[in-house]
């Protein structure tokens, strides 16, 4: 059965463009970098990470309600898990989990996608606290949005993030985003409304993608 999303088809049984999908494997400094499907089973060790990284976490996701242990148990998995993977069959975004050495190390989502004459999305991403620095967002970031270009049919891809949030900008330096704006008060998080710094990357300004770009850096190498 096909029917249309925002002007492009698509197979409902099969899900849209560029969902589900397996990329890489990269080998950066802090191991093999690949991006999967969330997956249910992931709970465990999801669970584990968010709640002993907390003070890594908290100060830079948008504030929620409820406390963070009661959102980040075991069993808040689920149900943060089937409505991703809802969004995900209605085309509205794609969520992955980022393993390094096949396990858990973090998150990195594809959200709010809109196709039609736009074709655009934000991206975010976590990781663990025990691989930052080690170029594990930087690869997951490039393996995503080289695919999303090249697979999931969009042409600009747009992050948001604290100025504070050093490591966060120069993931996306060092990834090609260009600054577009600040965006003041935009989110609340940490109990406040903070300003955000605009980052975009357009289609035609990957080249031959990004993962090509860290590897001829000798930033990243193919497994």
């Amino acid at each position: 059965m096909s029917q249309s999303v925002q002007g492009m088809p698509y197979n409902v049984e099969t899900r849209h463009p560029g969902w589900p999908a397996k990329l890489g494997p990269l080998r950066v400094p802090a191991g093999v970098v690949a991006v999967r499907p969330v997956r249910l089973r992931d709970a465990g060790e999801w669970s584990r990470i968010r709640l002993r990284d907390r003070e890594h976490l908290e100060k830079w996701e948008p504030s929620a309600p409820g406390l963070w242990r009661d959102r980040n148990v075991l069993l808040a998995w689920p149900s943060q898990w089937a409505a991703l993977r809802s969004l995900a069959r209605r085309g509205q975004c794609l969520p992955f989990s980022i393993t390094v050495d096949g396990v858990l190390a973090g998150q990195i989502t594809v959200g709010n996608v809109i196709r039609a004459s736009l074709r655009s999305a934000w991206v975010g991403y976590w990781v663990s606290s025990e691989v930052v620095g080690g170029g594990v967002a930087t690869a997951a970031v490039a393996l995503v949005v080289d695919h999303v270009f090249a697979s999931a049919g969009l042409h600009r891809i747009e992050a948001t993030v604290r100025p504070e949030n050093g490591p966060s900008l120069r993931v996306l330096v060092k990834s090609g985003f260009r600054e577009e704006g600040l965006f003041q008060r935009y989110l609340d998080v940490a109990g406040d409304w903070r300003d955000h710094l605009c980052f975009a990357i357009t289609a035609e300004e990957t080249g031959n993608g990004l993962v090509s770009r860290l590897i001829a850096a000798g930033k990243a190498e193919h497994t």
